[in-house]
């Protein structure tokens, strides 16, 4: 295990979903209108809107499994001793 701290292990995957993750930024994120397209029920999607949605939703899913991880890590860790 290293010894990283929780930003140093939450640093990358929060700048990628700030950036890529979001892009482009006007006149909304790509990934807010994918993510309404398939609550829409997503019948119009064409197969280039589902790499969009895959690659602009990659980070998101990064970001997540770090926070996940980080979180498992803290509940799991012992103590400190004193």
């Amino acid at each position: 295990m290293s010894d990283e701290t929780v930003w140093e292990r939450l640093a990358r995957p929060a700048l990628m979903t700030m950036t890529l993750g979001l892009a482009p930024f006007v006149p909304e994120p790509h990934i807010v209108e994918k993510v309404r397209r398939v609550a829409a029920g997503g019948g119009d999607m064409a197969p280039i809107d589902w790499f969009d949605l895959a690659f602009h939703g990659a980070p998101w899913v990064w970001l997540a499994f770090t926070l996940a991880s980080v979180l498992a890590r803290r509940t799991s860790a012992p103590a400190p001793a004193a």
